[in-house]
């Protein structure tokens, strides 16, 4: 599995295990009902506590990205997701007004701000640009 982890970044190791999981799903790298790898073969791949892979794949089994059959491994989920809520929403309003003010402090332009939107849309399987 395409999963790096960078020891020397601020952001908790079994976060980054959670955003490059829903990355590849979301990029189609992982398909639906595609098995992934039990906590010990993961955490061995990736040279990390396995009870950190396992707190991240709890993780991604509460938001649906994932479920785990007993005895038989954990798989992409082919459940649409049903927890997204207002709160969510809120969050990643405020996460996207962060960046654009650090962009708009750095004098980005909105067209520069559309366009980078619009490359990583296509990249994460989008079809259409950021204006419509």
């Amino acid at each position: 599995m395409l999963i790096h982890i960078d020891q020397k970044s601020q952001t908790p190791i079994y976060e980054q295990i959670i955003k490059q999981i829903k990355e590849l799903k979301v990029k189609g790298i992982l398909q639906v009902n595609e098995k992934l790898p039990s906590v010990r073969e993961l955490s061995s791949t990736l040279l990390v506590n396995p009870n950190t892979v396992s707190k991240a794949y709890q993780e991604l089994e509460r938001q649906e990205v994932i479920v785990t059959l007993r005895g038989k491994g954990t798989f992409i989920s082919d459940q649409p997701v049903s927890n997204f809520d207002s709160k969510k929403a809120e969050e990643l309003q405020t996460a996207l007004k962060q960046i654009l003010i650090e962009a708009r402090y750095y004098n980005i332009t909105k067209e520069q701000i559309l366009q980078w939107l619009d490359e990583q849309y296509k990249e994460l399987g989008g079809e259409t640009d950021a204006e419509g």
